[in-house]
């Protein structure tokens, strides 16, 4: 599974970064084959409490998952983010596994 990080108008530092694929790696758990995740961290404009966008796109065979989030923090959109596609994955899996 590739795990690629894009940071859109501003840099991430290094600590978000290792949260990031510390929790994205985590899907590993509940399907194997997924081929790709693509994590998209933005702030979005004007500067407001809740600006911080983090959006995840998961690729697996046939198809692909996304969930985004807009909070206070990037940690907490991705938690979010990460949770919701948690549940696409199992939703998906069942799926495929229906006779």
């Amino acid at each position: 599974m590739e795990i690629r990080i894009q940071s859109i108008h501003f840099d991430a530092s290094e600590q978000l970064r290792t949260f990031v694929q510390k929790k994205v790696s985590k899907f590993e758990k509940y399907y194997e084959d997924i081929i790709e995740v693509e994590v998209s961290l933005r702030v979005v404009k004007p500067e407001t409490a809740e600006n911080k966008e983090a959006g995840i796109k998961i690729l697996v065979p046939n198809g692909e998952l996304y969930a985004s989030k807009i909070c206070n923090t990037f940690e907490e959109a991705v938690d979010i983010s990460v949770d919701a596609l948690q549940k696409q994955l199992l939703k998906y899996k069942e799926k495929l596994h229906r006779p």
